[in-house]
């Protein structure tokens, strides 16, 4: 038995940052992971497939130049692996820098399978070698998801992948089906789509990305649409089979879907199964998601749990934050005791899009007065000279003192410049920083101040409309 004052269930984003608090503030650490450090984000997920899309930026942003003279196409047996060439070197990268920050913080890896034997001893199987328990004055679950994989979908032949899997194809596909059209089948599906292939992108629900503001999702179906991406809502599935190499999607409405190749985006699982959860007494839900309060505690005193294991958002960034506000809970640190109060939310289609605060839609439920302003990428001369026109920046506030209350962005670097309205939601600053602020030209940071003024305007023609008119500042 080895004693730690924390052990840590996985050694992905939101594991490795609990870890390096605690031991920062002199706790021993243990982390544990069956595989290599980084989880899917670093191995499947979020790098990976941010790889394949800066090949497929690169692309786009030649096409949208318009030189004369100059063709961008892919070559018939372009290979799947040869788009993410520089995949690998980040990953390594990634990968080594962790190893470092473990060691640098006296963090003890451990790898193999980590299964509770009650709420504080966990032990580790390693492959082919002899079992180690590890006890542990608090424990962390940090285990993260995997794709949802129905027993009726045949993901064993080549041509029906996972989200976790679809990078591991060999060549780019003639045309390719996405079911699910959240986060991940979005992204996949502008990525595809902008790799020339003929995308179709079904959604069984009514309504695609619902937690999206309106404008946003609006102009992002509408970019969707020009790329040439099919997009269906309420189709859902009725059968899945592989016949002379292709894919027949059987849909409830009768019609039959024929495309290369298939991927299915729709849902993921808590990595829950095999932890012996129920020895600890910890319990999930139906999808394998932990259970936990405001403070990432389970149910079982000093058992927390936190990133993609419990749930919505499943961001690295708010994961991060996650396992270290747990951590500064469980040990007394007064240093973090809550996440921010604003967490910015990324979706890297093409174009990208990101958000922080509520949508206008939440706040119109909510009853809550509110003003908007806009300003369009294709009014903007750094979007005009690299060719990404398509996009929009929104901007929330409050009608009385023009406190921001949110920022939507669809376009160009969406989830560099909604940071720049974040900084001033953290502040509690209004509309007029934009304002008052020189940005330079010619740059897409220009849109937060015309944005501003179009939010000025439309305050200024509320006001007169209600009380005579009023000078709403020269644009």
């Amino acid at each position: 038995m080895h004693h730690f004052d924390l052990v840590i269930l996985g050694c992905g984003p939101a594991g490795e940052k609990a870890a390096a608090q605690a031991a920062y503030f002199g706790k021993k650490v243990a982390i544990i992971d069956r595989a290599t450090p980084g989880g899917a984000c670093v191995h499947t997920g979020t790098l990976p497939s941010k790889g394949l899309r800066e090949s497929a930026l690169a692309m786009v942003a030649l096409r949208n130049l318009g030189l004369r003279g100059v063709k961008c196409t892919l070559a018939e047996d372009v290979r799947v692996d040869e788009l993410l060439a520089r995949k690998e070197t980040v990953v390594q990268a990634e990968v080594e820098r962790i190893y470092k920050n473990l060691e640098r913080h006296h963090i003890e890896f451990f790898r193999g399978r980590g299964e509770f034997v009650d709420a504080h001893t966990i032990r580790v199987q390693p492959d082919n070698d002899i079992a180690v328990d590890l006890h542990g004055d608090v424990i962390v679950i940090a285990t993260g998801t995997s794709p949802h994989r129905p027993t009726d979908i045949p993901f064993d032949e080549d041509a029906v992948w996972d989200s976790d899997e679809v990078l591991q194809m060999s060549s780019v596909p003639k045309s390719l089906a996405v079911y699910g059209a959240g986060v991940i089948g979005c992204e996949y599906a502008a990525m595809f789509g902008a790799l020339g292939v003929d995308v179709h992108l079904l959604e069984p629900r009514d309504k695609i990305l619902p937690f999206v503001d309106r404008d946003i999702s609006d102009a992002l179906l509408g970019a969707f649409r020009n790329d040439g991406i099919h997009i269906q809502t309420n189709a859902r599935y009725s059968s899945c089979k592989v016949v002379d190499g292709m894919v027949d999607l059987g849909l409830s409405d009768g019609t039959t879907l024929r495309t290369q190749c298939f991927l299915y985006a729709a849902g993921r699982n808590g990595n829950t199964v095999g932890l012996g959860l129920e020895a600890a007494g910890v319990k999930v839900n139906k999808r394998g998601l932990v259970e936990v309060d405001e403070r990432f505690e389970t149910a079982v005193p000093g058992v927390y749990a936190v990133g993609d294991v419990i749930g919505f958002p499943a961001l690295a960034s708010t994961s991060m934050d996650q396992g270290r506000v747990a951590v500064c809970h469980a040990f007394g640190f007064t240093y973090k005791r809550g996440l921010s109060r604003f967490l910015p939310y990324g979706i890297y289609t093409i174009p990208e899009c990101a958000m922080v605060g509520p949508t206008e839609q939440e706040l119109e439920d909510k009853n809550e007065p509110y003003e908007v302003g806009r300003a369009n990428f294709a009014e903007n001369a750094r979007a005009q000279l690299v060719g990404a026109t398509e996009g929009m920046l929104k901007l929330i506030f409050r009608p009385d003192d023009k406190k921001l209350l949110a920022v939507h962005c669809v376009g160009e670097r969406a989830s560099e410049l909604v940071h720049v309205g974040m900084t001033v939601m953290q502040m509690d600053g209004s509309i007029d920083v934009f304002i008052d602020a020189v940005y330079n030209y010619p740059t897409l940071g220009e849109l937060f101040k015309y944005a501003a003024y179009n939010g000025l305007q439309r305050l200024a023609r509320r006001k007169a409309f209600e009380t005579g008119p009023v000078d709403a500042g020269h644009v």
